[in-house]
């Protein structure tokens, strides 16, 4: 279960870049013509489209941190991983009570418990 948690994040980061490449192309083209060098702080769709993508290279790193954590045995770091992810989503769910970010919960207690030695 948690190898399959970790290769979630992994993918899960993956298809938001590219998501957010297809989903917000407009914008993103407009940027690249006017400079794109600072172009993204002006506007809420320009910021809303720069964390959107850049949260998929975060996503990515966490699964494969966590892929390794995992190769080591690692508890120590897989429970850290599962904190991490368990205080995002409860403060993101708080901001945002109908965002995904209800998935990091029980994605997050996964990780929690495999750090604690009670999944294996």
């Amino acid at each position: 279960m948690l190898l399959i948690a970790a290769r979630v994040l992994l993918i899960l980061g993956v298809l938001h870049v590219i998501f957010g490449l297809v989903r917000f192309r407009g914008p993103l083209l407009q940027a690249a013509a006017e400079g794109f060098v600072g172009r993204f702080g002006h506007s809420d769709t320009r910021r809303l489209v720069f964390w959107f993508i850049v949260i998929g290279p975060m996503l990515a790193l966490l699964g494969q941190v966590s892929l390794q954590a995992i190769e080591r045995g690692d508890l120590v770091q897989i429970r850290t991983i599962g904190c991490y992810l368990l205080a995002t989503g409860v403060l993101g769910v708080l901001a945002f009570p109908k965002s995904p970010l209800w998935s990091l919960l029980p994605t997050a207690l996964v990780f929690i418990a495999a750090g604690f030695g009670w999944l294996t």
